[in-house]
């Protein structure tokens, strides 16, 4: 297989390396009229050296455009009074001499490598772009040699078109310069998301601080990040407290605390403490590593609508040849039809001249047709948009894998959320304290989280790391015991301090009182687990746990809704504490009691009843159902993301993200299609009127740059998009 990408100017290539070598790519490349760039070096050299590329084509563009006009003006300052007076400087075979000669300048010079990509192509019978402007230029230019040679007794009298051709190269370098001026600044995202990475890294090795290039960092290393540093690698946190800027992985701006055990991304930032950090990931194994691949794979990838482009494209120049050709044998076969058209139209268009006589203004209307009818703007219609989406993407925590993820997206119908670690944080956290006796709230949690400190359940954990939160002291309890199943006791500041179940709390004659029967049923109708508190023999109170819902949940979720999807829950849990977390964040439909592998047949089962669905889930006991979604979304946390899993995958674990992720895809999508509307438009418009002799092949030139400039300058106005 083998996608081509005209915007980011790279190819993709499945292939059997026992049979074909890289040479033969290399071969058919240059046989198509092209060339194959050096690969780039590895790491930041490598980034340097493709901005300086680039920055060579903007300049070697601009360079030649300027070379162009400087030949170009002299032809447009002697034709004027030709035009307008009928006055010819240096007379008549001057005039001709003069048109034929800068004309070739401009050919010759800075339009070679168009008329010597289009001899190439044409040569292997798959004509391109650049042939027809190399037809419509060399034509011109044939005319005014022919009209040369009239003057010295070989040929016929012609009119001359040569200085047409040295204008429509003018201009067509023109288009060419700010196209990929244009280009260049939509590509930019991810070269400049790599040109973040730190330079140096300072490390700890025998005991001594070290300073390193990052390049030579090894996985184990120890790194040392002072405050208002970047973070050179991915790495776990071994000692240190900080807040990161994490914005250039995530897009969010507000920084994340990292302490021991933290795992960090290298290039983000560190802002005010020191931190500690062992090295788990370096190269291309880093996080940012794997978002370039990711947006290059996208990038590389083609989309339905563009398949239907392609088809179009591959038979476009042909086809404008035949019409070309036509139209010249139209105008020789029924010149008096068209010279009523010509008459009519002189009228108001002044460069329309019935006196041409009807060879010379066959020849203006084939030109005309030639040079209108580029494709460029087609060609580069849907990967400008996909570049620029996939790169703002990047910049937001949104990595699209597939680009027929954005198509696919449009027609969602129906969005289908896992329920632990997706619309819930998937850990358990303190979500109700109910003190009673008259105990102060602090207190109880002071007591509860000092004798949980020595458990290592997972819901006395919870209420360890709620009540340092809520900045509580915690002491250390004394003639500690634990009861499997029950709960546990021990002394708490000179009190006896005893959590657990009711039942647990009954073995030990410990009254439980109607007060506290009500309250711990009304929680568990909520679904939370529930744990008594008591506190010198008596009921202090009630702590409820749950597997809390994340930040944003319920907002994301009316947003999704508010853009016309139906957000469904799908979960292992059983249909009473599914219900209570759906209903909290605002969703109708639950699909409760399933199992993991079966996840994939309930996405299944909804797209056989004429649904399109989207799976959200973590990418890893969700990959089934993700693969079996139409879109699949996985939704990870920094380095633990898991790449595989889906069509799109966000960096943040915030459901917020799969708004923005819709409505990326979303904005992308439209902008393909403004793109190929406009392509299509401005051929079905400008090509009869070039067919009838109106259009002016100069004015058809300016008109055809126009268009590809517009598709790229269009997709760049992505950015703008709000998500």
């Amino acid at each position: 297989s083998a996608a081509v990408n005209l915007a980011t100017e790279t190819a993709r290539v499945a292939f059997d390396s026992s049979t074909v070598t890289f040479e033969d790519f290399r071969t058919a490349v240059g046989n198509a009229g092209y060339s194959v760039a050096d690969a780039p070096d590895e790491g930041e050299a490598g980034i340097e050296s493709e901005l300086e590329k680039d920055e060579r084509k903007i300049n070697t563009a601009k360079r030649k455009m300027w070379v162009a006009w400087a030949a170009t003006i002299p032809i447009v300052l002697w034709m004027l009074p030709e035009m307008m007076f009928g006055y010819h400087f240096l007379g008549m075979l001057g005039f001709n001499i003069g048109m034929v000669a800068l004309a070739a300048i401009v050919l010759f010079g800075p339009g070679r490598e168009t008329l010597k990509s289009a001899w190439k192509s044409a040569s292997h019978l798959s004509p391109n772009m650049d042939a027809l402007i190399a037809m419509g230029t060399l034509a011109s230019l044939a005319t005014g040699i022919v009209s040369v040679l009239h003057h010295f007794g070989i040929g016929p009298a012609f009119a001359n078109f040569a200085g047409v051709s040295g204008m429509i190269m003018a201009f067509h370098l023109t288009g060419r310069s700010i196209e990929t001026k244009a280009k260049g600044k939509a590509s930019q995202a991810i070269k400049k998301l790599l040109t973040l990475e730190a330079k140096e890294a300072v490390v700890e090795r025998d005991g001594e601080e070290l300073t390193v290039p990052v390049r030579n960092l090894r996985v184990g290393d120890v790194m040392i990040v002072r405050p208002g540093e970047k973070i050179p690698t991915d790495g776990i946190v071994m000692d240190g407290e900080s807040s990161v800027d994490e914005s250039i992985a995530t897009g969010e701006s507000m920084p994340v605390e990292k302490t021991a055990g933290d795992q960090v991304i290298g290039a983000t930032i560190n802002r005010n403490g020191l931190l500690k950090i062992r090295a788990t990931k370096v190269g291309k194994e880093t996080f940012l590593s794997q978002v370039i691949r990711l947006v290059e794979e996208a990038q590389g990838s083609k989309i339905p609508i563009q398949a239907f482009a392609d088809r179009v494209t591959a038979v476009f120049v042909p086809v404008v040849i035949a019409v070309a050709l036509l139209t010249l044998g139209a105008w020789l076969v029924f010149p008096d039809a068209f010279n009523a058209v010509a008459v009519w139209t002189s009228g108001f268009i002044p460069w329309v001249n019935p006196d041409l006589g009807v060879v010379p203004s066959a020849l203006f209307a084939a030109i005309a047709v030639l040079v209108i009818a580029c494709p460029c703007a087609l060609g580069l219609a849907t990967p400008t948009a996909l570049m620029v989406g996939s790169g703002m993407g990047a910049q937001n925590g949104i990595l699209i894998r597939r680009g027929a993820a954005i198509q696919a997206m449009k027609d969602i119908g129906t969005i289908v959320f896992d329920k632990t670690g997706t619309i819930t944080l998937g850990k358990p956290g303190v979500t109700d304290i109910r003190s009673l006796g008259g105990m102060p709230e602090n207190e109880l949690i002071r007591y509860a989280a000092s004798l949980e400190s020595g458990s290592e359940h997972p819901l006395g954990q919870a209420v360890v790391a709620y009540a340092k939160e809520r900045g509580i002291d915690i002491e250390t309890p004394q003639k500690f015991e634990a009861a499997a199943g029950g709960g546990v006791r021990g002394m708490v500041g000179g009190k006896s301090v005893v959590i657990g179940t009711s039942r647990f709390l009954s073995g030990m004659g410990i009254e439980i009182t109607a007060e506290v029967k009500t309250e711990k049923e009304k929680l568990e109708n909520e679904a939370k687990t529930v744990m008594l508190v008591c506190a010198a023999e008596k009921t202090a109170g009630l702590i409820a746990v749950a597997d809390r819902v994340k930040d944003g949940s319920a907002r994301a979720v009316k947003e999704l809704k508010d853009l016309g999807m139906v957000p469904v829950m799908i979960t292992g849990d059983n249909e009473r504490t599914a219900r209570a977390i759906a209903a909290e964040v605002g969703i109708d439909k639950v699909i409760a009691d399933v199992l993991p592998e079966d996840k994939a047949r309930e996405v299944k089962r909804l797209q056989e009843s004429g649904e399109r669905v989207a799976m959200v889930g973590d990418g890893i006991n969700d990959a089934p159902a993700l693969t079996q979604a139409d879109v699949g979304i996985a939704v990870g946390t920094g380095t633990d993301i898991a790449i595989e899993a889906g069509d799109i995958v966000l960096v943040s674990g915030d459901l917020d993200a799969v708004v923005k992720a819709v409505r990326l895809s979303n904005a992308t999508f439209k902008k393909i299609r403004q793109n190929l509307f406009w392509a299509f438009f401005y051929n079905i418009v400008m090509v009869p009127l070039a067919i009838i002799g109106v259009m002016h092949p100069v004015l058809a030139e300016i008109a055809m740059a126009t268009s590809s400039i517009n598709v790229v300058t269009n997709s760049r106005r992505l950015q703008r998009a709000k998500l």
